[in-house]
């Protein structure tokens, strides 16, 4: 029996952590043609999907349309020739592995096979909430082709949005907005609770307070098409609470001037380590 047209084509999975095991089920949810998952630990996939522990392990006959580089970046000179083998002109190699450039990835591919034509590389950077199907992906690849495009972004909206940029340089400015932007929403999660606590409300409720709010503003303002600001100058009644609030925050010397100097360090951290 033939596979349905809308079916995702065969993938090679190669490392399936947290990212890749979000995007395994996204794909799976999704409609996936016999695939494989290359990992040591992976524990249960339904056939007619198949684990291997050792690149040695694939079937022969397996060709995967897309391989997925979703490996530790120390990893990955030894899994990209391990596995460059299985990919052809045709071939999709998307990385979701941080800081590998997409000259990074051709030099490996091209050690590894040094006479094979080289297969089409995307490198992306997702965040951590595509654990939950919440995430945020930039895709770069420029001059792949409309179909391979389409392509890749299905895959990348099975954990979430996906957006591309046509310069590898605003990688790393996305990296500090939405790689990292995580980590500064819970901040923010765990300033609230401290700032609860200390005016005299239990742990309990603080957590419970500063969680919710913190989720459901975010639920809010993915809902509603209006800009951030005007979100924020609609809850902030003049002489009230949240003004008096803001005046401390939006300070010239506060938070706005912080998160832009947060912004660009990590940026060029990101630079930093881009390989």
């Amino acid at each position: 029996m033939s596979a349905p047209a809308d079916q995702l084509p065969p993938i090679l999975l190669a490392g399936c952590g947290k990212m890749g095991g979000a995007l395994l089920r996204g794909w799976l949810e999704d409609g996936l043609a016999p695939s494989v998952v290359l990992d040591r630990s992976f524990e249960h996939l339904s056939p007619p999907h198949r684990i291997v522990r050792h690149a040695a392990d694939i079937p022969s006959d397996f060709t995967p349309t897309v391989i997925i580089l979703a490996a530790k970046p120390q990893k990955a000179d030894a899994l990209i020739a391990a596995v460059a083998g299985l990919a052809g002109p045709q071939t999709i190699v998307l990385s979701v592995m941080a800081g590998r450039t997409i000259a990074s990835l051709r030099a490996a591919f091209t050690a590894a096979r040094p006479d094979a034509a080289p297969p089409a590389f995307v490198r992306t950077m997702p965040n951590t909430p595509a654990a939950i199907g919440q995430g945020m992906t930039v895709a770069c690849a420029p001059g792949l082709a409309d179909a391979q495009r389409a392509l890749c972004t299905r895959l990348l909206e099975a954990v979430g949005e996906a957006a591309w940029v046509e310069n590898e340089e605003e990688v790393d400015a996305v990296t500090a907005v939405s790689g990292s932007g995580p980590g500064y929403v819970f901040l923010v999660a765990e300033l609230l609770e401290k700032g609860a606590v200390e005016q005299g409300l239990s742990p309990e409720l603080a957590r419970i307070l500063a969680r919710q709010t913190v989720a459901g503003a975010g639920a809010l303002l993915a809902r509603d098409p209006q800009d951030a600001a005007d979100l924020r100058r609609q809850v902030t009644s003049p002489g009230g609470t949240t003004q008096a609030a803001l005046d401390v925050l939006m300070a010239p010397d506060a938070l706005p001037d912080a998160f832009s100097r947060a912004i660009a360090a990590a940026r060029a951290r990101a630079a930093e380590l881009a390989s």
